[in-house]
């Protein structure tokens, strides 16, 4: 896995571009004023409509794994802001089940890497992971532009936005991108609020939990796309021979038992929680913070107290403040937008 992404690296800078079409003729690629710069940027793979509905078709295509029962969008639901609500673990070819519990896949072109453990450093090479990974796909990408270019609709397509010939992996990755990269979510109650737009406003109870939040949470979930794109322990376990996280890319001591800091937008649709989905409730979520969270070598310094104690003390008060400030970051237009959903 990690050869095939490098060696695709380089392929990927001589890819054909389509034609630009300014940023809001594509859904999602208007930048949002609040979002710091990004790191998957317009101009490296410039929005096209013709580019991004190939790519959406591509995404929602069982096709692309070995037996045709599973697309991208099987386990990435638009609804759950392209998660895939109330299932820890998703079900790949042969129903087989996951490891990991599906990330919501939003704002990923301000995403510096990709995955739990960040696997993939590049918004192109990210349908790799589960394209090859054995319980999800279980395909190879030579066997994918095998069956697209046997396909006399998609080599139509294909052609009409990169030019004629077959088609190759460069402009297969690069128009998932078109999609991938125009899923973008920054329109909810609290955007308004930081806006200070008409009908942007909060609840005295949502003002107390984002008061809260910036004192007590956004160390780690930072900026208005509410994460720091670290990799921390947030004390979930004491041992971590299941699933080692970032250690399992870098092979490194001091990365076991951290994971990618996820993003909380749309994070009250977006259950369950943590890597491995153990969470079913934002009210489960705030009490492991406040009271189980578990002590190992790798834990984060955050959730060490100068009392000694461990976690984010949060009174039941301070818990429903903060839950009801995080169902502010809720997008509802995101997650109904009909450009967004699967072809018909």
């Amino acid at each position: 896995m990690v050869l095939l992404v490098v060696g695709l690296a380089g392929l990927l800078t001589i890819a054909c571009r389509p034609t630009t079409q300014p940023p809001e003729a594509v859904p999602g690629n208007a930048l949002p004023g609040n979002f710091p710069t990004p790191w998957y940027a317009l101009n490296q793979n410039p929005p096209n409509q013709a580019a991004f509905e190939l790519g959406k078709q591509l995404f929602y295509e069982v096709k692309l794994s070995r037996d045709g029962s599973v697309s991208c969008g099987s386990c990435h639901r638009q609804e759950a802001a392209f998660a895939q609500a109330n299932q820890s673990f998703s079900r790949g070819v042969n129903n087989r089940l996951g490891v990991r519990n599906a990330p919501a896949l939003q704002n990923l072109r301000w995403r510096h890497s990709l995955l739990w453990d960040g696997g993939v450093s590049n918004l192109e090479m990210l349908p790799l992971a589960p394209l090859t990974n054995p319980v999800e796909m279980d395909e190879s990408l030579d066997n994918v532009l095998v069956k697209l270019n046997a396909d006399a609709t998609y080599s139509q397509r294909f052609a009409a936005v990169y030019g004629a010939g077959p088609i190759t992996s460069q402009q297969f990755l690069r128009a998932l991108a078109q999609f991938t990269a125009s899923l973008t979510s920054a329109n909810s109650r609290y955007d308004h609020y930081v806006h200070g737009e008409r009908g942007g406003t909060l609840s005295i109870q949502e003002v107390r939990g984002l008061q809260l939040f910036r004192k007590s949470c956004a160390g780690c979930h930072a900026t208005d796309l509410f994460t720091d794109e670290s990799f921390r322990n947030n004390g979930l376990d004491a041992s971590f021979a299941s699933d080692s996280g970032r250690a399992h890319i870098t092979d490194t001591p001091r990365d076991r038992g951290k994971f990618k800091v996820p993003s909380l937008r749309n994070v009250a649709h977006t259950a369950p929680y943590m890597h491995d989905g153990r969470f079913a409730t934002l009210g489960q979520v705030l009490a492991h913070y406040d009271h189980g969270v578990v002590a190992s070598a790798t834990l984060d310094p955050q959730l060490r107290q100068a009392d000694g104690r461990l976690g984010i003390p949060l009174t039941a008060k301070q818990q429903k403040d903060l839950e009801a400030f995080l169902r502010t970051l809720t997008d509802t237009s995101f997650l109904s937008d009909p450009r967004l959903a699967k072809p018909q």
